[in-house]
């Protein structure tokens, strides 16, 4: 059983539903918010505390601190977390740079506590498909993918202050919008080697790019094409993928794609008996942030586990350094990124 404070109750909210999802696991002792209308409603609506100190949760006895702040306050907040001796779970996107990602790491590295930053998107029961499927053999070499954050943000979603501003967001729908999607091209095919971007902002008023298009190769030679865009008319997540033996392609549930069983169809249709059967087999695990936290428990726990890792999350971070460093030269972007580029301190004009 692990004791956890929530920082943070706004997607704090739904990070509280998937540990109550786990009762036996999880313990959420607590709910930290400045807001106390905010902060104590969650609270009540769980029967735990409030407090509007961040200090009090580092001198409680809980063993996770979830952070679910503002882009700007995670770095500072993860610090002193890991400090104070508590494991962290930290809210997307990481933090601001690949610097501050290796600063962390050597934090962990010092502490000896677990830092996993949130990518619930891989959990469900398409995931747990193409994994099973996979290690079957009966996918094959990716060739080519297609992604699709098509998601629809009016001019009101932007009147919380910090949102749509590089000072408080840090980035666009690349950084707080596709990063979930993006992370799949490496959870699922491997690591990225170049991508190539277009970005723009052409649905709200904002500071940050809005809308993007990415050409990505991997370093399986798979050719990925990446559209973005927050002026859609409703919110469609996809993921469709076509490998040596096998197409496939997620539902689309924008803020849950592998939630739902996908589609996966054969080339030679001879073999799709055998696919069929694999996917008879695969049982609905838990999907989203209680799926991931499982996960985390059983890391936790010192269980082989699928938990997202601070590598995943520095990952992601590289991936978006190379989008916005190759939208602004004009040129494609080549990975992994060290800590002589340009932008490895931030990417923030």
């Amino acid at each position: 059983m692990y004791k956890v404070a929530i920082v943070g109750a706004g997607i704090g909210a739904e990070h509280l539903a998937g540990y109550q999802a786990l009762p036996e696991r999880f313990d959420v002792r607590c709910i930290c918010d400045l807001d106390a209308s905010r902060g104590g409603a969650l609270a009540a609506s769980g029967g735990i505390a409030h407090t509007g100190a961040f200090d009090d949760v580092l001198a409680s006895d809980v063993d996770i601190v979830d952070i679910c702040l503002p882009p700007h306050l995670h770095f500072e907040t993860c610090l002193a977390a890991l400090d104070a001796g508590k494991h962290v779970v930290c809210e997307k996107p990481l933090v601001n740079s690949l610097a501050d990602a290796d600063a962390l790491k050597a934090k962990v590295e010092e502490t000896g506590k677990v830092l996993s930053p949130v990518f619930q998107y891989r959990y469900g029961l398409g995931a747990a498909q193409f994994h099973a499927l996979d290690a079957a053999g009966l996918l094959g070499t990716p060739y080519v993918a297609t992604l699709e954050t098509h998601w629809n943000r009016p001019a009101s979603y932007y009147d919380i202050n910090w949102r749509g501003t590089w000072a408080g967001e840090n980035g666009g729908a690349i950084l707080g919008h596709a990063i979930h999607i993006h992370d799949f091209l490496t959870h699922f095919l491997g690591p990225v080697a170049s991508v190539f971007a277009k970005l723009g902002t052409r649905v709200n008023d904002i500071e940050v790019e809005d809308c993007a298009a990415l050409s990505v190769q991997m370093e399986s030679g798979a050719l990925v094409t990446s559209s973005v865009t927050l002026g859609a008319a409703n919110n469609t997540s996809r993921f469709r993928v076509m490998c040596e033996k096998a197409t496939i392609e997620s539902d689309h549930a924008a803020y849950a794609p592998a939630k739902e069983a996908w589609r996966f169809l054969a080339r030679d249709p001879y073999t799709q008996d055998a696919v069929d059967a694999v996917l008879a087999d695969v049982n609905a695990p838990l999907s989203g942030y209680a799926g991931m936290f499982s996960e985390l428990a059983d890391t936790l726990d010192g269980r082989a586990a699928k938990s997202v890792t601070l590598e995943d999350g520095r990952r992601s971070l590289e991936f978006v350094t190379a989008v916005y460093a190759s939208g602004r030269s004009g040129m494609a972007q080549s990975l992994p990124i060290g800590a002589d580029h340009p932008l490895y301190r931030g990417w923030s004009p």
